[in-house]
């Protein structure tokens, strides 16, 4: 890596996206920055060659050192975890509000922001939790009412999502999924994202990120019973317990209200969407140089077969 480049900064860098997004730049020899609130963990994570910059998203002055000579900024930030839940509006929203106004003013044009797969207000609003996606609905709205030189990717669930309901032979759904929904590898993700920062031709575009497919649960656990040799059933449990647990719990921590939110938006994705699966990853493989990770690869890779 040339150390004297000027870095692309990642906040969230260390996080399940963000930290493939951060060794794929390195991959390309680009310089990389991280802002972190635990800089022992992000060299544990990343190594000694980026430039680790303790620091919280929510302070103003952490993010100006942050963005101090960068070229480019990738916005990765999730507060979804126990630890920080309560803080979601301070992480995801001031604070990545703050850093788009600091970034004006650094004179940092290129901004690339991780979003949902597709944010539709009236969905939300039908499902009644409208308060799951307004976040990301202003910052998206304020990045396109911005001067600045923007790009959105529109996330699907990553494949881990199937592999963290595997459990001893069984593929335990609660609601029971979709038909089919997308999702697609953490790694494709940390090289299109990559890719994407470095480009200043993408301006004004949201790309929604896919694997080739749209997998419901039966059919992910079919291939994985193909692939492994191993016989995996898939066994729905109801929702409400989520549901009631989501509501005892809020009080104290609204974690489980979050990811009673975020199953019920799986078990509901919207057909039009899976249905333009192959649409959406025809559009990345035009426009981004890239060989794309099939479920049967990760499957490999996550089994070492």
């Amino acid at each position: 890596m040339n150390t004297e480049a000027t870095p692309v900064l990642i906040l969230g860098g260390t996080g399940h996206y963000g930290s493939r997004i951060s060794k794929s730049l390195l991959a390309k020899g680009e310089a990389v920055r991280v802002l972190t609130r635990n800089p022992d963990r992000a060299r544990e994570i990343l190594g000694n060659t980026p430039d680790i910059i303790s620091g919280d998203i929510t302070s103003a002055e952490s993010v100006r050192t942050a963005l101090d000579n960068a070229k480019a900024v990738i916005i990765c930030v999730s507060a979804m975890s126990w630890a920080n839940i309560k803080r979601i509006r301070q992480i995801e929203r001031d604070g990545v509000l703050s850093v788009l106004e600091e970034a004006k003013t650094a004179g940092v044009n290129r901004v690339v922001y991780t979003s949902g797969y597709e944010i539709r207000e009236d969905f939300l609003v039908q499902m009644k939790m409208r308060e799951f996606g307004e976040i990301k609905l202003e910052i998206e709205a304020t990045l396109a009412n911005s001067d600045l030189n923007w790009t959105i990717l529109g996330c699907a669930p990553s494949m881990e999502l199937f592999f963290a309901f595997l459990r001893n032979g069984r593929m335990t759904v609660p609601g029971g999924g979709p038909p089919a929904l997308p999702t697609i590898s953490p790694d494709d993700i940390g090289e299109l994202a990559a890719q994407a920062v470095l480009r200043h031709d993408l301006q004004g575009q949201r790309f929604r990120m896919t694997g080739p497919e749209a997998l419901s649960f039966p059919a992910a656990a079919r291939q994985i019973s193909k692939v492994t040799g191993n016989d995996i059933k898939v066994l729905k449990i109801p929702l409400l317990p989520f549901k009631l647990a989501s509501i005892i719990t809020r009080p104290v921590n609204p974690f489980i209200r979050h990811l009673y939110w975020s199953i019920k938006l799986l078990n509901n994705f919207p057909q039009d969407l899976a249905d333009g699966v192959p649409r959406d990853h025809a559009l990345l493989r035009d426009t981004f140089d890239y060989t794309p990770t099939t479920f049967e690869m990760e499957i490999r890779k996550r089994f070492n077969l």
